[in-house]
């Protein structure tokens, strides 16, 4: 099975790739770099040619307001006209839990324009919903560093590890549509500043995490179950600490 990854050298792209050609389907890696542009068009038509599926897993480069809804609309547009006219059965692509609470930042108005933009299209669809991952609690923390302290919400989350992401796209796009919007998210919740306090405790980094209710998540509002899937949302089985042990554990040297 021929499948496209857009996208497919970004952290979900790659992992994507991997676990899709280890089980034997035609796995394409498309992105600028590999001369498949979702923007511009170029390369398209070549990379979906005979394809049975396409996997959209990109990101803006910018997140200002005008930039992201630009970016997703046009990439959008341009793989689900690419898409239709290269008989591509399955469009994938890959949101956030939580879109629309978290309106009041451009780059989830746009995520929802994307996903908009895929149902009212003729293509067979699938939106994944994903919570956030387990690489990028400590740039949260980073984001909400003032001095030596971190300020963040107590908020819930339900993240999840890149590969689980990954491995649960596979499984999806090798499967049959669903025209609709399905969550995943990882098997356990916490409070965002607790996360942020076991991340930051695991690399030994010294900064303070605070519980501030007026704290905000990358500048926006958060109720305490924003960031979190609905009940029926298909969860992953990695657990925080068991990837921060691994992630953490320290490299051997050569030779030892």
């Amino acid at each position: 099975m021929k499948i496209v990854v857009i996208g497919g050298t970004g952290l979900i792209g790659t992992r994507l790739v991997k676990k899709l050609r280890e089980h034997g389907h035609e796995a394409v890696a498309a992105s600028p770099s590999t001369g498949v542009n979702s923007i511009t068009g170029e390369g398209l038509a070549d990379a979906l040619k005979g394809a049975s599926a396409v996997v959209d897993v990109t990101n803006s480069p910018s997140w200002e307001d005008a930039a992201v809804l630009n970016f997703f609309e046009t990439s959008t547009r341009n793989l689900l006209a690419y898409g239709e006219a290269a008989g591509v059965g399955h469009h994938l692509a890959l949101s956030v839990v939580g879109t629309e609470r978290l309106l009041e930042s451009g780059f989830f108005r746009a995520k929802l324009a994307q996903e908009n933009l895929i149902k009212a299209s003729s293509m067979r669809y699938t939106i994944v919903r994903t919570t956030q991952f387990f690489e990028f609690v400590k740039a949260i923390a980073d984001y909400s560093t003032d001095g030596n302290q971190v300020r963040l919400p107590s908020a819930f989350i339900q993240p999840i590890a890149a590969d689980d992401v990954a491995s649960a796209l596979g499984k999806i796009v090798t499967s049959s549509p669903l025209n609709r919007t399905i969550e995943i998210g990882g098997p356990e919740k916490f409070h965002l500043d607790e996360l942020a306090r076991r991340a930051l405790a695991a690399s030994h980094d010294p900064r303070t995490v605070i519980s501030d209710p007026n704290a905000r998540y990358y500048g926006i509002r958060v109720s305490e179950r924003s960031l979190v899937p609905d009940n029926d949302a298909r969860l992953s089985e990695t657990r925080f600490e068991d990837w921060l042990t691994q992630t953490t554990k320290p490299v051997a040297s050569a030779g030892r």
